[in-house]
């Protein structure tokens, strides 16, 4: 466990976050510029802050109360940021092995063998930094960074400088080592459907402080209308089964207690459990289910709260049924007109090709 209570000012900025991580990855989310990136450097041991303490697992790694700040070479501690920052005269194997060089022996607790196939990297292992794709440098820095046998992985927006195809190449490898390695990840994102497929308990920070934290559902909904101008981050969360793989027309179906859900691209997990992530601005409200339209999603709920301000805006928080929570973002025209209300049964109608495959854990594109 990592536990983080620090202060820090600047002259344009300060800093004072609170929150502890467990197992798993925990997110930190927010705007560019609310102190992300400043606590991962304030954990890594990269700056000090002016006051507070970090404590991982047992080891306390900083308190400014009792003098103690522990090197950042000696916290055990991996890093892995947006640029791979890997050595261009040295081939992937060296680089590999230069992590690894450094951790004492008695420390070494995972093998290059394990990592190089988890990664997928071995075709790789010859090659020089400036032959390698994007993603597949990013995948050599996250396997150097597991190589130093860390306590703890720090991941800074690791995925920021990627194109979406190299984005959907990092993802499963991401799990990969969240789930075979065990090592608690804190990660960097301003990316709603990588926090919701990747984490556990997300962080949100905004200017400078944690206004909340809970499991991605939670934090990733929307709080009020009035927040509408950051519709787009609004975030449902859903669980379904795993039904079928419609080979023919490339979609996966996915049953819930709502309703049957549609994704574009294959999942092989038949029987298995999925997240979903279904952003607000994506969801349409029917009064009757429709005929002769291209929607193949449609999830009956009830309306149990519908937030509206004097702007163009409304939220609609619906529960589907089985208990799930679903938001809505619509226009107040749109409301009025429907006489949307608290106590309401509608459809919720939720396009295929709206749902971003980097919400959805598995989820490929298969080409035509």
């Amino acid at each position: 466990m990592i536990s983080v209570a620090v202060k820090l000012t600047r002259r344009d900025f300060a800093l004072d976050v609170a929150f502890e991580g467990g197992k798993g990855v925990t997110a930190l989310f927010g705007p560019s510029g609310c102190g992300k990136t400043t606590a991962i450097r304030l954990i890594a041991g990269l700056e000090r802050p002016d006051e507070g303490r970090i404590v991982l697992g047992e080891r306390v790694l900083t308190d400014t109360g009792a003098g103690v700040g522990v090197a950042p070479h000696r916290r055990r501690i991996g890093l892995v940021f947006q640029d791979a920052q890997l050595f261009p005269h040295l081939e992937v194997a060296t680089n590999l092995a230069y992590g690894r060089f450094f951790t004492p022996k008695r420390a070494r607790r995972i093998e290059t063998a394990a990592v190089v196939e988890v990664l997928g990297i071995g075709h790789l292992m010859n090659r020089r930094p400036a032959t390698l794709s994007g993603g597949e440098r990013q995948r050599v820095a996250i396997g150097r960074a597991l190589l130093t046998s860390p306590d703890l992985l720090l991941m800074d927006e690791p995925l920021a400088a990627l194109d979406d195809d190299r984005k959907l190449e990092i993802l499963p490898f991401i799990e990969r080592l969240r789930d075979e390695f065990a090592i608690p990840i804190v990660y960097v994102s301003h990316s709603v459907e990588e926090v919701a497929r990747l984490a556990a308990t997300v962080v949100r920070l905004e200017g400078g402080r944690v206004v909340q934290v809970g499991r991605p559902a939670e934090v990733l909904a929307p709080t009020a209308v009035a927040r509408a101008t950051h519709r787009f981050e609004a975030v449902s969360v859903l669980t379904g089964r795993i039904q079928r793989f419609d080979a023919d027309y490339g979609l996966s179906v996915i049953d819930h207690p709502a309703g049957r859900l549609v994704l574009p691209g294959a999942l092989s997990d038949i029987g298995g459990e999925v997240r979903i992530a279904v952003r607000a601005t994506d969801v349409t409200l029917a009064l009757g289910r429709g005929h002769q339209m291209s929607v193949r999603t449609a999830l009956s709920g009830r309306v149990i709260r519908v937030d509206t301000d004097h702007g163009p805006f409304a939220l609609i928080t619906l529960e589907l049924t089985g208990g799930e929570k679903l938001f809505a973002y619509a226009t107040r025209r749109a409301v009025d007109d429907l006489g949307l209300d608290a106590g309401d049964e509608v459809v919720a109608l939720i396009k295929a090709v709206s749902i971003d495959e980097r919400g959805v854990p598995g989820l490929r594109i298969v080409p035509g």
